[in-house]
Parts: C-alpha cells; sequence; structure tokens
C-alpha cells in the first residue's frame, strides 16, 4: 500500500524465515550486457566443497545503485566504528570462473 502523500512509497514485507538471514563469505559476480549476478557462497575451513546459499540477478543501472549505497553505508558504518581493515591473503585463493567475466568480493 502506497501513502497518499508520497505514492512512490513502497510497504516492504519481512517475513520470519527471510529475517533470520543468511551467512555467506564470498561473493562471486558475473554479468552479462543486460544483466549482473552475485552469487553469495559460505566457504568452510577444512571442507573443499562450498554452496550458493542464494542467487541476486540485478539490472547494470540496479547493480549501480546497489554499489553506491553500500558506499554510503560503509562511510556511515566506518564514520562511527573506525576504517575496516582489509587482511591481504586472508580470503579464500579460489580460482572460479563460470564462463564470464568474474570478480570476488
Amino acid at each position: 500500500m502506497t501513502d497518499p502523500k508520497n505514492p512512490t512509497q513502497i510497504n516492504i514485507e519481512l517475513n520470519e524465515e527471510i529475517a533470520q538471514g543468511t551467512y555467506s563469505n564470498l561473493a562471486v559476480i558475473t554479468h552479462s550486457s543486460s544483466e549482473f549476478v552475485i552469487d553469495f557462497v559460505r566457504i568452510m575451513p577444512g571442507i573443499p566443497k562450498a554452496q550458493v546459499k542464494s542467487r541476486i540477478i540485478l539490472t547494470p543501472e540496479h547493480a549501480k545503485r546497489l554499489v553506491a549505497a553500500l558506499q554510503d553505508n560503509i562511510a556511515k558504518y566506518e564514520s562511527v566504528h573506525g576504517t575496516i581493515k582489509e587482511v591481504k591473503g586472508s580470503g579464500p585463493a579460489i580460482p572460479l570462473s563460470f564462463g564470464g567475466p568474474t570478480a570476488q568480493a
């Protein structure tokens, strides 16, 4: 339902199962000319197999808005909690290729 004063306002529902969240410690990003695909993966130490826990498909425009929103939220977080330290080499060094340009985050 929309607010009559703000017709672009959207009522977003969050059910209990989704509210629990899903832990991920690796994101694999691929793209085509029309979409970005982000696979959220959970890698566990000592286990040679990892599973994609969630896949999000975005338009290029929405992917760019997501990046801007993440940058804004990281800046706000760091202004309160201090700089987030990146530990080089601490993440998985697994060569992943799904047939397109990839990046890891």
